[in-house]
């Protein structure tokens, strides 16, 4: 697989990060987005850590820093496929038309937490095999057991190729810090031993972090919807990935605001869970299905799966400066050109494999009313799509943060 006889118009070249809040800073206009071509460009790449040049960033319109988007700011969870889409962009993606696959591409190395999790951390509620978490369950839709927890450290690892650092705001050791749905911890324990100096706070509903974590570096159970009741302010709050768990984001934005010292940035990174490609090879497809079926389950729940293109508008309404959005393309498989276009589409299509059955099952039963059966017998041809390197999907991941004034 992986030959591709489609003519190939020529696209802008990929476009790398512009590291001042002042240059990056842009406004998104809403509507649908355009049918984007393929590019002929290719960039080259010697080794596993892209350069800031050659990492896939979509890149916005301009504006000035702090102005507001045209999406509505107050949004509370409605998925309105209509409202809130991103801006049209160039992926820097193209398509990888040569015989060999992924026979250049070693195996991935999976990142896991190697030090074991106190006993208490398995008392969870079952369902479907899976384990998930018992304080408030059923509130966040995906599981929290062994088999998740090591996806949840592959999309770190995915995170750190896409965006380079842990962090794309210009901190630089911020005393406190708090890290919203911190998962297995990864990040937080990284930024810890990253910034000795920085006292990091990482809070999730599931207690899942290892026991033995850097001295300044703890965990605490806790739901980011609820009333924040911290001792303290924060310099730096980061989030990533909770767009399974939170209902209201201009809630959560809120709380962000009211809970950090002034001067202090805030940092949200996001799937827009809706799929792209770059041509017509995603319609039809089983995948493309699936992919429609989560919005819709997703949805029903009082969550939006599109949610990340209104961050920045509703940053700005609550009060943020300086916010800055940028656009990452992510290839669902190794379809791309480029051997880290290729990986970061290996690895996004294991970590979404690992997670297909813990994603698909409680939302397709519970909430679409399938039966078990039925489910499995559609993710038999879902993953066969997944591994298709002729459909030539990506996903956007926004990474979007701002500052507090300076009182």
């Amino acid at each position: 697989m992986g030959d591709h006889n489609a003519t190939i118009e020529p696209d802008v070249e990929l476009k790398g990060h512009e590291e001042t809040p002042e240059s990056n800073a842009s406004a998104v206009q809403d509507g649908p987005i355009d049918k984007l071509e393929a590019s002929d460009t290719h960039s080259a790449h010697d080794g596993a850590e892209p350069s800031e040049e050659k990492r896939p960033i979509l890149q916005p319109d301009d504006a000035a820093p702090g102005q507001a988007a045209s999406a509505a700011a107050g949004d509370h969870g409605a998925d309105d496929a209509s409202v809130g889409a991103p801006s049209v962009f160039s992926t820097g993606l193209n398509i990888d038309d040569s015989s060999d696959g992924d026979s250049s591409i070693g195996d991935i190395d999976r990142p896991s937490s190697s030090v074991s999790a106190t006993s208490s951390v398995f008392d969870f509620v079952e369902e479907h095999g899976r384990t998930f978490h018992r304080y408030k369950a059923g509130k966040y839709l995906l599981p929290n057991d062994i088999p998740e927890r090591e996806r949840l450290d592959l999309q770190h690892a995915i995170a750190m190729r896409l965006f380079g650092k842990l962090t794309l705001t210009p901190v630089d050791n911020p005393p406190r810090v708090l890290d919203v749905g911190t998962g297995t911890g990864i990040w937080a324990i990284e930024f810890a031993n990253e910034h000795p100096a920085s006292d990091v706070l990482g809070t999730d509903l599931s207690p899942i972090q290892p026991e033995y974590v850097p001295p300044n570096c703890h965990f605490e159970v806790d739901d980011a919807e609820d009333v924040w009741v911290f001792n303290h302010k924060f310099d730096f709050i980061h989030s990533r990935y909770m767009v399974a768990a939170f209902s209201d984001w201009p809630k959560v934005f809120q709380s962000c605001y009211d809970n950090l010292n002034p001067g202090g940035w805030v940092e949200f990174q996001e799937y827009y869970v809706e799929f792209q490609c770059i041509d017509d090879t995603l319609a039809g497809t089983a995948l493309e299905r699936w992919n429609k079926l989560i919005l819709e389950a997703v949805a029903k729940t009082g969550r939006n799966g599109r949610a990340a293109a209104r961050f920045r508008s509703q940053l700005t309404a609550a009060g943020f400066v300086d916010v800055v959005e940028r656009k990452f393309a992510l290839p669902g498989n190794s379809w791309a050109k480029g051997e880290n276009e290729k990986m970061l589409g290996l690895m996004q299509m294991t970590n979404m494999l690992d997670g297909l059955h813990g994603m698909s099952m409680q939302l397709f039963t519970r909430i679409l009313g399938w039966s078990t059966e039925a489910v499995e017998l559609f993710l038999v041809d879902v993953r066969k799509d997944y591994r298709n390197r002729d459909i030539h999907f990506y996903y956007i991941v926004y990474d979007v943060y701002g500052r507090k004034p300076v009182e």
